[in-house]
């Protein structure tokens, strides 16, 4: 089957819809704890540091997961990695149902973490086969999914975590992620053609010679800029609902801005998928860290209710296309019948940013009692991402998605 009539095809459209249905369901486990950590700040009486340990361990397996998934996406394809991660996904969330302590909380959530990434970067990189033309939009699409699972799923569970605890929600959600994600790894059985890979690798080649670096240079290149820029963007993400409980607004009102800002980071990534279908992952890239940058600023001076409501949408209108655009930019510079391992260890990277920064806000807060030097924090480790973007931009002079799939 040729590649014209494999990419772009109608079944790569019907693909994308089943994958953003998975990865919705998939990624709940990771945004849940966010939701609860003051609960488990008082049922456990720790610190505000000691509470975001499990969601640091949750990013930190959620990092690992992606590259450990995407290498066996890679070998076994989606399928069997779906089915797997369904299974250990409801494990660790019945683990942290019987959690005594914060440090068994922790683990739980460590392997929630770690199976929950098979709904990102390896799903990024399936879908990323099935579309050259449209590659943006489509990678965008299948990553806001993990957004959209953020946004929704704190306010279904909202009544349950409030009147059964979050333990009752832990349960509730490891039975819909099995009857959910197993149920739809079956439609996606079908593999993408060597001779579609072999057209994308010519592609990828052709972008790798301009930049001058070899894979491996320009893979850890990414992955520093990634910790960079999500050390920058776990601030607001991670400690947005703690933010409100100090300010006495309550975890509701919390939930809210979480939810609020993840709804404009998927606005803000199909803006940038298109954006990307134009002008390529490292120029989209380069316009949302700045626009990051921008709205990190804007924190600093907010302190009522209003204000923090629209500067959290102006945070996720602005941030959300960032973290797809690596996936592009893997795409267009490295071996697609890698896509896998190679995606999934420069998302990898970019977790392991925001677990970072989940922490040391934490610390920084238990330091001076205020998030602010925690968002100046932020504000400094997005410069260095600029910076860097900015330097590989000038470097390789990237071409368009168009005429990448001119020359496949």
């Amino acid at each position: 089957m040729g590649t014209a009539i494999e990419t772009d095809s109608r079944y790569s459209w019907m693909r994308l819809v089943i994958t953003m249905l998975v990865a919705v369901i998939a990624n709940a486990g990771m945004w849940i704890i966010i939701v609860v950590m003051p609960a488990i700040e008082a049922e456990f009486g720790t610190t505000r540091a000691a509470s975001s340990l499990p969601y640091t361990l949750n990013m930190i397996g959620f990092a690992l997961g992606n590259f450990a998934i995407g290498r066996a996406l890679d070998r076994f394809g989606v399928t069997i990695s779906l089915i797997l991660a369904a299974l250990a996904i409801a494990a660790g969330l019945f683990l942290a149902v019987l959690s005594q302590s914060i440090l068994m909380l922790s683990l739980a959530q460590f392997i929630v973490g770690f199976a929950s990434a098979v709904g990102f970067g390896p799903l990024i990189a399936d879908i990323s086969h099935w579309f050259v033309r449209r590659r943006g939009i489509a990678v965008a699409l299948v990553a806001s999914g993990n957004y959209l699972s953020g946004a929704v799923w704190p306010m279904l569970l909202a009544d349950v975590f409030q009147n059964q605890g979050w333990r009752a929600g832990y349960t509730v959600l490891a039975i819909v992620t099995l009857v959910g994600v197993i149920p739809l790894a079956m439609f996606l059985r079908r593999g993408i053609s060597a001779q579609t890979q072999d057209a994308a690798q010519t592609a990828s080649t052709l972008n790798a010679r301009s930049a001058g670096l070899s894979p491996r240079a320009l893979q850890y290149l990414l992955c520093f800029a990634g910790i960079a820029c999500c050390v920058a963007m776990s601030m607001p993400q991670v400690h947005i609902v703690a933010l409100c409980v100090d300010m006495g607004f309550g975890p509701a009102v919390g939930a809210e801005m979480l939810s609020l800002m993840l709804l404009g980071g998927v606005g803000s990534r199909i803006i940038s998928g298109l954006l990307a279908d134009r002008l390529g992952g490292v120029r989209t890239l380069l316009i949302g860290s700045t626009l990051q940058c921008i709205a990190l600023f804007l924190y600093l001076p907010a302190g009522g209710l209003v204000s923090l409501y629209m500067v959290s949408l102006v945070f996720g209108l602005s941030q959300g296309g960032i973290v797809p655009s690596y996936a592009l930019i893997v795409r267009e510079y490295m071996p697609a019948k890698e896509a896998g391992a190679r995606v999934g260890f420069v998302l990898m990277a970019t977790i392991m940013g925001m677990a970072l920064g989940g922490w040391v806000s934490g610390q920084i807060y238990d330091w001076t009692g205020s998030y602010q030097w925690a968002f100046i924090n932020g504000i400094i480790w997005n410069g260095l991402n600029m910076a860097i973007m900015f330097w590989l931009l000038m470097r390789s002079k990237p071409r368009s998605p168009i005429a990448m799939a001119q020359a496949a």
